[in-house]
């Protein structure tokens, strides 16, 4: 994938598909050190989907025999000096405490690590394709802090759908003037 964006909006896809109801989307740059973190709180996996989830050519997709995302967020991170790792909770082991987290740590100073891309596109497709699930998203580095939490949105639209153009545009614009340090 060209950019983090694009794995952040894979793997989040996948934690919808997951049956997640809340998916975190947290990432923190300090210094030259970004981690990278899905969490949700999906089905989460076996054991046994567990140790093969990083395989390209393990996939539970019944479409196609390979599932790239994971590993390829693996491969860019390491070709960093960075990891990733998946932790994960099954629900028949865990009935109340289940989901999945994706941690990957870049290090940005590196040549190949690649660009962050378009995180407001991102989070915002994310909402306008699963307008009835919650995301939270946040981005912190040195210099600022971006933050949307579609709970918070919720509670003051009330039945209004999270998917209107108009909430879309919205939320646009207010990531978009937390990125240039403007307060909405």
């Amino acid at each position: 994938m060209k950019d983090l964006s694009l794995n952040l909006l894979d793997i989040a896809e996948n934690s919808v598909k997951a049956g997640a109801t809340l998916t975190q989307l947290l990432l923190t740059q300090e210094a030259s050190i970004l981690t990278f973190q899905v969490v949700d709180d999906g089905c989460g996996m076996t054991e046994e989907i567990l140790r093969g989830v990083v395989d390209p050519f393990y996939t539970t997709r019944t479409t196609r025999k390979v599932g790239m995302g994971l590993p390829l967020l693996r491969m860019a991170a390491e070709q960093t000096g960075g990891t990733m790792e998946v932790e994960s909770r099954h629900f028949k082991d865990h009935p109340d405490d289940h989901g999945t987290v994706v941690t990957a740590v870049f290090h940005t100073d590196h040549i190949d690590c690649p660009p962050v891309g378009d995180l407001v596109a991102t989070v915002t497709t994310l909402i306008q394709g699963h307008p009835d699930t919650d995301f939270y998203f946040r981005h912190t580095t040195d210099t600022v802090q971006v933050e949307l939490d579609t709970r918070q949105l919720r509670e003051i639209l009330g039945e209004v759908s999270l998917a209107e153009y108009e909430v879309l545009q919205w939320i646009t614009g207010f990531l978009t003037d937390q990125y240039n340090g403007q307060q909405a």
